[in-house]
């Protein structure tokens, strides 16, 4: 099963983080994207006790339009004449299931990882509808129960820095902070994250999910979705 390896890093001050992506070369590869996720589990929680997470994830190209209060703009860029934050597709619907390696999961003498990373393995695909697609998991005995969303930009460093061929960069900005995940070898994410400013003591290994949880108890505010507020 392929693997995804990652971290995510806090970005205190997001415009003066885009400035120095800028000036180490890196490019936005992709138009940025609103992410509306929906997570499913059993009634009793059984995926999440087992460390694997289903997800269907609809991707809508939202450009610099719409942006929640306090939430900066990544720069327009241009790629062979063309504005990326202006170019318009339809959306992208993803289903992504993740669980722990094998060697975790089944006690083998397989190296594990190095638990600076966060390591899983990731089976993706693209699908057609979200909504049929829900309803067989329900049917199922599934349940959507907990949604977030966040606005992502994907950048990857100059190509002549060979040891970043294999790095992504995804800019987040979420309704809890922003972040940033590095995913790719775990090399090439410590390399990266020193050219940024970073160590491995700044690394963040959990979950949007967890991280929300945190955020909410720190405030006092009871658990629902990590959703912006709706403008009325």
């Amino acid at each position: 099963m392929p693997r995804e390896t990652e971290i995510k890093l806090p970005i205190d001050n997001p415009q003066s983080f885009l400035r120095l992506l800028k000036k180490l070369g890196a490019r936005p590869v992709a138009p940025r994207v609103h992410e509306h996720n929906l997570i499913f589990d059993t009634p009793d929680g059984g995926l999440a006790k087992h460390g694997q997470l289903l997800r269907i994830r609809t991707e809508t190209p939202a450009g610099n339009a719409n942006l929640p209060i306090g939430v900066t703009r990544p720069p327009a860029t241009k790629t062979k004449g063309k504005n990326l934050s202006s170019k318009r597709a339809s959306p992208r619907v993803l289903l992504t299931f993740k669980s722990p390696p094998k060697e975790l999961a089944t006690g083998s003498a397989a190296a594990p990882p190095d638990g600076r990373h966060k390591v899983r393995e990731e089976i993706e695909m693209v699908i057609t509808e979200a909504s049929t697609l829900q309803k067989i998991f329900e049917g199922l005995g599934l349940r959507g129960w907990f949604r977030y969303e966040k606005f992502r930009t994907p950048f990857r460093l100059s190509a002549r820095l060979k040891w970043a061929k294999d790095l992504l960069i995804d800019f987040d900005e979420t309704p809890i902070g922003t972040f940033v995940e590095l995913e790719g070898p775990g090399n090439a994410i410590d390399q990266a994250a020193r050219e940024l400013g970073f160590s491995p003591r700044d690394y963040v290994l959990k979950n949007y999910l967890v991280l929300y949880l945190e955020d909410c108890k720190r405030q006092g505010l009871q658990p629902s979705h990590m959703l912006f507020p709706r403008s009325k």
